[in-house]
């Protein structure tokens, strides 16, 4: 049987892969801020409640498996993880050029895990060197 997870009247597995970008898909997650926004992520989702299942930070977009229970909607969780992670990292990083507020597009890509969730999370964990062999294969 698979692992639900309860609240006080109801058992339930909801899970999402969320895809958001910077604005203007600048090339912004690096180095210290990239290593930053995952722990900022991590806290944010601790302070809700929602499990962090998958999560990979490419330079410029995020990919995200979470776990999210079903008193929150994911516009609620996601539109709190952009905006709190925002004002974040520009407090951290004024220096960077961070735009405060501005620094997500408003928009993101949600789609639901199903049985297929170990193919999701193998799918974050891999885009990396997914995307390398792409251009490497372009290039040639």
């Amino acid at each position: 049987m698979r692992d639900y997870q309860s609240l006080s009247h109801v058992k339930w597995e909801c899970k999402y892969h969320v895809v958001w970008v910077p604005k203007y898909r600048r090339k912004k997650l690096y180095g210290e801020l990239r290593r930053r926004l995952g722990e900022i992520i991590n806290e944010l989702c601790r302070q809700k409640g929602v499990d962090v299942l998958e999560g990979h930070a490419m330079s410029d977009h995020v990919h995200v498996c979470l776990s999210v229970p079903p008193k929150f909607s994911i516009s609620h969780v996601i539109g709190f993880l952009k905006g709190k992670s925002a004002i974040r990292l520009h407090r951290e990083f004024s220096k960077a050029k961070t735009t405060g507020k501005h620094f997500w597009i408003r928009g993101y890509f949600v789609s639901t895990v199903g049985l297929d969730e170990k193919q999701v999370r193998e799918y974050i964990k891999n885009q990396e060197a997914t995307d390398k062999r792409q251009l490497d294969l372009e290039f040639d």
